[in-house]
């Protein structure tokens, strides 16, 4: 059983059903949100209504488990998400500490729920997607009594957004999990470290499995020619949400200072923009309209799988410069797969996933005098980039495939079940 909400999640769940494991994802709070056919289980656990009433009220704390269904249906919480509800963490500190308080939290309805429903799978072992969902860990462990595994992916960006008292309460619930987890399984060595600090566990309980991005719509693709890239301007792409942890405000005023030596310069940006963040990217936008360049850039939105393969194919170089020290990278493998080279900040996983597939360059974090002279000297010399990128997409396609990831998940699982056998 996995339990999870974004679109790698849901990657890895087709990829472990591929080989022939009988894996189910379950989602929380939200349904999954995937450009690709979702793997996902019909029911919803931790609905983010239900959780937020509970929180509110005692009295959706006793509803009937017929109205539970109604509050925690997938396509009601799906289109109320689409319109208002949001998860920043400066918004849901005391939600977010009951959560993680599990049976002894305002949603302890939930937790029985959950338990009671995977007492009917049986599951071998239950791996939660991030451990800030994982309030039921010690109850599942207790009443399912199979082994469970948390994958770390973005944790203490939220945490860390909490304000005080909530994130003092939090860090305290969360280093309480942690010494219940049988293992945690990390994207990156530098994650873990990280994580190991903030959250206290041993070394036994860290596993990396490097990520990987689902490749079926890569392999028979043809990247543009080299010779193509002569007919149109330098384009620099941004594939990511736009938000400040992104380090969107980053790339435009590289974008900014990048145009005055290079004037056909473009950018185009793909992303999912939250209510939260509207004026974040009204800021950006002013930013390169006032400096003349309303013209050379584009803003898409949310793509889905063929319009993000296109924006793919119209980009040279692709570069998501995140001030913070990004746990996964997964906008990096999409756009190897394609072909298309990287800049990215030489801190979290990116200086791994540059040794281990290449395809790019590294700057300075935050740095946007070094991001745009890098951005600069790749585009001086586009067909050289492109051969670049075309390197990295051969390692990505041999080694970063999801089924490669799920071969070692399984790997790490039953070495977990070995060791844990008395």
């Amino acid at each position: 059983m996995y339990c999870g909400s974004c679109l790698h999640d849901n990657a890895l769940a087709k990829a472990l059903i591929q080989l022939g494991h009988d894996a189910m994802l379950i989602p929380t709070y939200t349904p999954i949100l995937t450009d690709e056919k979702s793997a996902s289980s019909d029911q919803l656990f931790y609905g983010g209504i239900n959780v937020y009433l509970q929180q509110a009220s005692p009295i959706f704390r006793w509803l009937p488990s017929w109205a539970d269904g109604f509050l925690s249906s997938p396509k009601l919480v799906g289109w109320i998400a689409s319109k208002a509800m949001g998860t920043t963490a400066d918004k849901l500190g005391a939600m977010t500490v009951s959560m993680l308080k599990g049976m002894e939290g305002r949603q302890k309805k939930e937790v029985q729920r959950l338990c009671d429903w995977l007492k009917t799978q049986s599951p071998d072992v239950v791996v939660f997607s991030n451990l800030l969902i994982a309030g039921s860990l010690p109850q599942v462990k207790k009443l399912i009594g199979c082994p469970a595994v948390v994958v770390l992916q973005g944790d203490d960006i939220f945490y860390g957004g909490l304000e005080e008292p909530y994130r003092e309460q939090a860090l305290a619930e969360l280093r309480r999990l942690a010494r219940e987890a049988d293992l945690f399984i990390v994207h990156s060595h530098d994650y873990g470290r990280r994580m190991q600090q903030l959250l206290g566990f041993s070394d036994k309980q860290l596993a990396v499995n490097p990520l990987s991005i689902d490749t079926t719509d890569f392999i028979d693709w043809e990247p543009p020619a080299a010779e193509s890239l002569a007919g149109r301007p330098p384009t620099i792409g941004y594939l990511a949400r736009l938000a400040p942890e992104k380090g969107l405000h980053i790339l435009v005023d590289a974008f900014v200072e990048l145009s005055r030596t290079l004037p056909d310069v473009q950018l185009r940006i793909a992303g999912w923009l939250g209510k939260q963040h509207e004026q974040y990217w009204e800021t950006q936008r002013q930013k390169m309209e006032s400096a003349g360049l309303a013209d050379r850039y584009r803003y898409l939105g949310s793509v889905d799988r063929q319009q993000k393969l296109d924006f793919l194919k119209s980009i040279d170089v692709l570069s998501v410069p995140t001030p913070y020290q990004e746990p996964k990278g997964l906008f990096v493998l999409e756009g190897l797969a394609a072909g298309v080279p990287y800049i990215q900040p030489a801190h979290g996983a990116f200086p791994e996933i540059h040794e281990r597939l290449g395809g790019g360059h590294l700057c300075q974090p935050e740095s946007v005098t070094d991001l745009a002279e890098r951005l600069r000297t790749a585009l001086d010399d586009r067909v050289a980039l492109r051969q670049l990128g075309l390197l990295g997409r051969q390692k990505l396609l041999a080694d970063a495939a999801t089924t490669r990831e799920a071969q070692r998940f399984i790997e790490i699982l039953e070495k977990l079940s070995k060791n844990l056998s008395p």
